[in-house]
């Protein structure tokens, strides 16, 4: 029975779109113009840029009297309610775990927000358990953090799969405890020169088939 290893964001979970929906949302909410939500998608980085600075970026910006934390808050709030699972995905893991995989999520983030959405989609009920690198104390690509996965279910990292939309932190992190990966390439084309897929896929359906 081997493990799964499967990043969350953007990978079991789409983050980019409930972003978006969050941040049409907010700048509709203090008149700024349609246009600004490229700008703050800009800012935001696909998820890279801490929500510190976000949150102090949206008060430059705009000269608002909000507290940063109001701001953190407001965003953590506002992913965690535009999040769902895909019933689809949800599909897949159940055909994973059918076929005698063990799927285990293994993300970088805070517990508060990550636990939220794993809990609040429901995703919890088709994984065997999940690593937050908050908690953890070690985020990926540090190879600590697979083997904490490991670990959370007793079993071996040897045969294991990782999965995974970033080229730095799943697939630099699989290369670095000797794991083969999919990438899920979300349109972009590979260009890291220092290591490379097992496989590439366009989400995790056609990943874990």
């Amino acid at each position: 029975m081997p493990l799964l290893l499967l990043d969350l964001d953007n990978t079991l979970l789409d983050r980019a779109g409930p972003f978006r929906a969050w941040g049409q949302r907010f700048l509709d909410g203090i008149g700024a113009p349609p246009a600004d939500i490229e700008w703050l998608l800009s800012i935001d980085a696909d998820g890279l840029t801490d929500r510190w600075d976000v949150a102090d970026a949206i008060r430059d910006r705009y000269d608002l009297r909000i507290p940063s934390i109001d701001l953190v808050e407001e965003l953590h709030d506002g992913l965690v309610a535009h999040t769902r699972l895909d019933p689809l995905i949800a599909c897949a893991l159940r055909i994973a775990d059918e076929a005698g995989w063990v799927p285990v999520v293994v993300t970088n983030g805070v517990v508060r927000q990550q636990e939220a959405k794993i809990r609040g989609t429901g995703l919890d009920r088709y994984v065997a358990d999940w690593v937050i690198s908050e908690e953890a104390g070690v985020s990926k690509p540090n190879p600590r953090i697979f083997a904490l996965a490991a670990q959370r279910v007793r079993m071996p990292l040897r045969g294991a799969w990782m999965v995974g939309d970033s080229p730095e932190a799943d697939i630099g992190g699989a290369t670095s405890v000797g794991l083969p990966s999919v990438w899920l390439h979300r349109g972009r084309t590979w260009s890291d020169d220092r290591f490379r897929p097992t496989r590439t896929a366009d989400g995790l359906i056609a990943a874990v088939a």
